[in-house]
């Protein structure tokens, strides 16, 4: 090759680059924006698609949501006193939420269940998709009930922590063990008994158990002026109902073999005065 021929040589070599740099811009120029339009794309797809998602039905609870017990978009747990009606008969004196579901606050559904006298508390869980309601109602602890005879079903009972709670939750189910208390409501009208008074009944049950060894099948509080307990052996004389009560109970185990050596019929063991007696029946 040539002196001069070199200098075409190199400015051909030169032009043939430059048109392959201009070519590989363009190229990479269509990539870019190929790349915008690609993530325009994706982005109003995935805007359409949330809305979609948003508006799809699952996300919200159905209308008659609060009509019936079976239905898909509700569910009541760990009521035993209060009937899972009564819950939803609450529940209704609400409108059915409209937004979806993560959206709905339940202090409005919460406070309609409180009203409900055997309720403490309630928990409120939302479920997504498909959107539902569990409903988990704390119940209060029965603690002793209350019956106008032996002979007659408790007509009220109360909670551990004091609540008076009527008829229309009775009777309680067995799996309450409860302390029976026998009372006209005359003398001492248990409509006005508090916290305290609950719990003395309460001690009163646990003391005789203890010293007895036997079950408390009722406490006969008719003339709280002479109170009775009675055990499946016997019937407990107390007299009135104080503090000092709780000293003469701890007589029973001396007092109880001798009973249940007796071959006569026993009225009641009497623990009114300092010296203990049996009370034959005659």
């Amino acid at each position: 090759m040539s002196n001069e021929e070199h200098p075409r040589y190199h400015q051909n070599r030169r032009l043939q680059q430059a048109k392959m740099q201009r070519k590989i811009r363009r190229s990479q120029k269509r990539l870019r924006q190929l790349r915008v339009l690609w993530k325009l794309f994706l982005m109003l797809f995935m805007v359409f698609l949330g809305f979609f998602i948003l508006k799809m039905p699952q996300w919200r609870l159905h209308t008659n949501a609060f009509d019936s017990l079976n239905n898909p978009s509700l569910e009541i747990v760990n009521n035993r006193i209060v009937p899972s009606q009564k819950v939803l008969s609450a529940l209704r004196r609400n409108q059915v939420p409209l937004k979806p579901i993560f959206l709905v606050k339940t202090d409005n559904l919460k406070k309609s269940i409180m009203q409900l006298e055997p309720v403490r508390d309630v928990y409120i869980r939302r479920f997504w998709f498909p959107a539902r309601l569990q409903i988990i109602v704390i119940e209060r602890i029965p603690a002793i009930t209350i019956a106008p005879d032996t002979e007659v079903a408790p007509i009220a009972f109360f909670s551990s922590d004091g609540k008076l709670i009527g008829r229309e939750y009775m009777p309680l189910a067995p799996e309450f063990k409860t302390v029976r208390v026998i009372t006209y409501g005359s003398g001492d009208d248990y409509r006005n008994w508090d916290r305290t008074k609950i719990s003395n009944f309460k001690k009163l049950a646990a003391t005789v158990e203890i010293d007895s060894g036997e079950p408390v099948e009722y406490i006969d509080y008719r003339n709280p002026k002479d109170v009775y307990v009675k055990i499946p052996t016997v019937n407990i004389r107390l007299g009135s109902f104080n503090a000092g009560t709780f000293d003469k109970i701890h007589r029973i185990p001396s007092l109880l073999p001798q009973v249940k050596m007796l071959n006569k019929k026993v009225k009641y063991i009497d623990l009114r005065w300092d010296t203990s007696y049996i009370k034959l029946d005659e």
